[in-house]
């Protein structure tokens, strides 16, 4: 795929979430009319644990319209979650899912040039946002998980506009493929040595392949996957 439409364009400040009040920006209202994008990301939009969200390799977060109706239909007692905006998106998109998105990637849209920078790691504030323990290992298995983009050339977005593939230097790392060797085939050494050495890759996963190439250990995914008692 090599285009994309922008149906909304949101952006949040952080509220209370779940029972015990866990700051986030999860929640995210559509903005009419043009934003600026900007290299930190829309303004007026926040984060509630800025040391794992936000910052320029996760400026703006995209999510692909077409994965809810198979939440809806997977959990149907949940069904009136999942609904455009549900996952903290910036960029609610349709056309593209993870399979059709490559790590580097650089996409025009509006007046911006994005890069796919890696994609979403799940958290346990999704856990307490769909009201399911399991919902953050939930779409970390399905690969549902959307991605960042970084902002290369900043400038005003708006929903309705298209998004158009400019360069795709890595064609055979798709966001799908990424996850598949993070979750699945874990100590894959050849593909974490390839991983590794991508251009431009978000530190944070560069230093996660080399270490499980180290260590040949899989890392610890509770503290991010299970809610804190």
């Amino acid at each position: 795929m090599t285009r994309f439409s922008l149906l909304e364009l949101r952006r949040g400040q952080r509220q209370p979430l779940g029972p015990k009040g866990v700051l986030s920006g999860i929640y995210k209202e559509p903005v009419a009319g043009p934003l600026p994008a900007l290299e930190e990301g829309l303004p007026g939009d926040e984060q509630g644990d800025r040391r794992h969200h936000g910052g320029p390799d996760k400026a703006l977060h995209a999510y692909a319209s077409e994965h809810y109706p198979f939440w809806a239909r997977d959990f149907p007692e949940q069904a009136e979650h999942f609904r455009a905006g549900a996952f903290g998106e910036n960029l609610v998109l349709r056309g593209v899912v993870e399979a059709d998105i490559c790590l580097g990637d650089r996409w025009r849209l509006g007046e911006c040039l994005l890069e796919v920078s890696q994609g979403r790691q799940p958290c346990w504030r999704l856990n307490l946002r769909f009201e399911r323990p399991d919902m953050a290992r939930l779409v970390q298995q399905t690969g549902r998980s959307g991605w960042y983009f970084r902002v290369i050339r900043p400038g005003n977005i708006q929903a309705g506009e298209s998004g158009y593939l400019e360069e795709r230097p890595h064609p055979e790392w798709t966001i799908e493929r990424a996850a598949h060797l993070l979750y699945r085939d874990r100590m894959n050494r050849e593909e974490l040595e390839e991983f590794a050495a991508l251009p431009r890759l978000p530190e944070s996963w560069r230093r996660l392949a080399l270490a499980r190439l180290a260590t040949g250990k899989t890392e610890d995914w509770s503290r991010r996957l299970e809610t804190p008692s």
